[in-house]
């Protein structure tokens, strides 16, 4: 079969071909009002101006304002897979370089195909919940020795439940965003009094978090084996940590602090149909989980994850760690419907984080705590060493997934850390 091409001119690199097309939101200059999009090549398509010139003509979305006045993706979300279908559909079909409609009409290429380097991306969604899973064995077991030692590295409820804490919503920002190095208290040394200052060993952590399409009624659980129609698609995230605070905080209730300052995603969101072709076993889990975490498929995503760290004042990144999606132990539909078993109800625009995904390897491993077992083993880049964050270092993750002749892939998320407050 031929591969499906489009009339807009992709690099063969690029991460947004025809066979993505994530959905975002974008504003085409500071002032305008944010509208939702999707991306090709290096353009974004304005998705109310298709909606506008009548183009979404399906039995579902025909006359939905999913896209017209709407600055964020919520209403498109609740939709359900039905819609998701048919928008994706009816735009890989306007966008092909075979159909006339979108390519021949010089006046609405223009009002709805935008420099993608031109315009300001925002949060896609309004985020009215946010959850970290704990879904990496790998880091939970790097985290177990390192704090508990290899007796007691992993603890027994890890392999029975997909450990989770509820994050916040507030501070979930877009990739290009700074984030202000947070403070806080820290072990006190001795008999001293606990630390309070900024954060000093501060962290990334290597994650992406699914976006929650129709949620459920309060109540009402979410079957594991329907749990993917509950979940719109992908982005990368990062969860920055303050280990420090977070060291002296967390007992006996969980993370605070160490991890409300920020958190960053991408602006693209890369829907569960495009990730299909990447699809591929989940691992085996022992214990076998408790039958309602029992799918009938258990789909994990091949998605090549890669960070860079720019240091402060330096010119050039280094590539610092490489993992995959698939080193996930428990799934993403796990996670929705073990969210959900107690009633727990999930609305649209809701996030589930994965946790940090860390590899079996050194060079997989997802944070720094992991990549410096704690600041004991400094990493060298490029004739420098470092343990944690600096002020100006800058962080970048990227994810991508190779398909026969494209790629199907999540852009960037970048973070750069700025001084603490005075």
């Amino acid at each position: 079969m031929a591969l499906l091409k489009s009339f807009v001119d992709v690099a063969p690199d690029s991460h947004f071909p025809i066979q993505n097309l994530p959905y975002g939101v974008f504003k085409p200059d500071s002032n305008s009002t944010p509208r939702p999009a999707v991306a090709i090549g290096d353009f974004v398509l304005d998705l109310a101006a298709v909606s506008e010139a009548g183009l979404f003509d399906g039995p579902i979305l025909k006359d939905a304002d999913c896209f017209l006045h709407q600055p964020n993706l919520n209403k498109f979300l609740a939709m359900g897979r039905p819609a998701w279908k048919e928008a994706r559909s009816t735009l890989q079909r306007l966008l092909s370089s075979t159909e006339p409609t979108l390519r021949d009409n010089d006046v609405l290429r223009r009002k709805s195909l935008y420099d993608m380097d031109k315009v300001e991306m925002v949060v896609p969604m309004v985020i009215g919940d946010y959850t970290d899973f704990f879904a990496s064995m790998h880091h939970a077991k790097n985290c177990g020795l390192m704090f508990r030692g290899p007796q007691n590295a992993i603890n027994p409820n890890w392999f029975r439940l997909p450990i989770a804490y509820h994050g916040r919503a507030s501070s979930i920002v877009i990739s290009g965003s700074d984030i202000i190095r947070p403070r806080g208290q820290g072990h006190p040394q001795g008999n001293s009094e606990p630390y309070f200052g900024p954060s000093q060993k501060l962290d990334f952590e290597l994650e992406m978090a699914a976006v929650v399409g129709p949620g459920n009624e309060l109540g009402k659980p979410i079957d594991v084996n329907n749990a993917a129609d509950h979940i719109f698609g992908l982005v990368l995230m990062n969860d920055w940590s303050a280990r420090d605070i977070q060291a002296w905080e967390y007992v006996p209730l969980g993370p605070f602090l160490g991890k409300s300052f920020g958190t960053t995603v991408s602006p693209w969101i890369v829907t569960l149909d495009a990730l299909e072709p990447f699809s591929c076993q989940a691992p085996k889990q022992d214990p076998p989980p408790l039958p309602y975490l029992a799918e009938k498929e258990s789909v994990n995503y091949d998605i090549s994850l890669e960070v860079q760290l720019k240091p402060s004042g330096k010119d050039e990144s280094s590539v610092i760690t490489k993992s995959n999606f698939q080193n996930l132990y428990w799934t993403i539909t796990q996670q929705l419907a073990h969210h959900t078993v107690n009633g727990c109800n999930l609305r649209p625009g809701d996030l589930l984080g994965t946790g940090t995904i860390s590899g079996p390897e050194p060079g997989s491993y997802g944070c720094l705590l992991e990549l410096t077992w704690n600041g004991q083993k400094p990493l060298s880049m490029n004739g420098t060493t470092q343990t944690f964050l600096q002020d100006g270092d800058q962080v970048t993750l990227s994810g991508v997934c190779k398909g026969d002749g494209y790629n199907v892939g999540f852009g960037t998320c970048t973070g750069k850390i700025l001084p603490s407050l005075p």
